[in-house]
C-alpha cells in the first residue's frame, strides 16, 4: 500500500453495498432511511476508481442486514450494485441486486385519478418496461414513470 492510499477497515457484521454508480451513495443511504443517528458505524466512499465502471461508490453498514424491500429500493437507484452480507469479518453471501419485474408498495402513481390515489385499499404497483433508461408502468392506470420521477419519490 502506498502512502497516498486510504484503506477503509473491514466491518465485523453487516452489509457492504458495492458497485454503486458514482455519485449515488448518498441516494442509496437516503432510500434506506439511514440518517447517521442509528448509533452504528457506517462508511461511505464516493467516486472511488473502478476498473469496471470508471468510478463507483461503496456503502458499508455495520450491524445491518437488508430485507427484500430494501434490496428492491437499492435496485431502483443502483441497478448494478453488489451486496455483500458480512458475518465475523467474512463474506457470508454476495450477489448483484436485480430490478424486479414488478415493484409494489414503494412508489406512488403520479396520476391523481389512479385507483391507488383515491382511497381504495390497493398498494401501488409498477411493471418494469425498460431497465436502462428506467421506465415503469402503473399496473392500474398505465401511467409511466421515468428514472427522474422515481428518484424524485425516493
Amino acid at each position: 500500500m502506498s502512502e497516498r492510499e486510504l484503506r477503509v477497515s473491514k466491518i465485523k457484521d453487516g452489509t457492504v453495498i458495492d458497485h454503486i454508480r458514482g455519485g449515488y451513495a448518498l441516494d442509496v443511504v437516503n432510500i434506506l432511511g439511514i440518517t447517521g443517528k442509528e448509533k452504528r458505524v457506517m462508511t461511505i466512499a464516493v467516486n472511488v476508481p473502478s476498473k469496471r465502471f470508471g468510478v463507483k461508490d461503496i456503502v458499508k453498514i455495520e450491524g445491518k442486514a437488508l430485507n427484500a424491500e430494501e434490496l428492491n429500493r437499492i435496485a431502483l437507484v443502483a441497478p448494478h450494485a453488489s451486496i455483500n452480507f458480512i458475518k465475523n469479518y467474512e463474506v457470508l453471501e454476495k450477489f448483484e441486486v436485480k430490478l424486479p419485474q414488478a415493484i409494489e408498495g414503494i412508489l406512488k402513481c403520479q396520476n391523481p385519478c389512479c385507483v391507488v390515489n383515491n382511497g381504495e385499499p390497493v398498494k401501488p404497483k409498477f411493471h418494469v418496461v425498460h431497465e436502462e433508461p428506467m421506465v415503469l408502468k402503473c399496473h392500474y392506470c398505465g401511467v409511466s414513470l421515468e428514472q427522474a420521477d422515481v428518484f424524485a419519490q425516493l
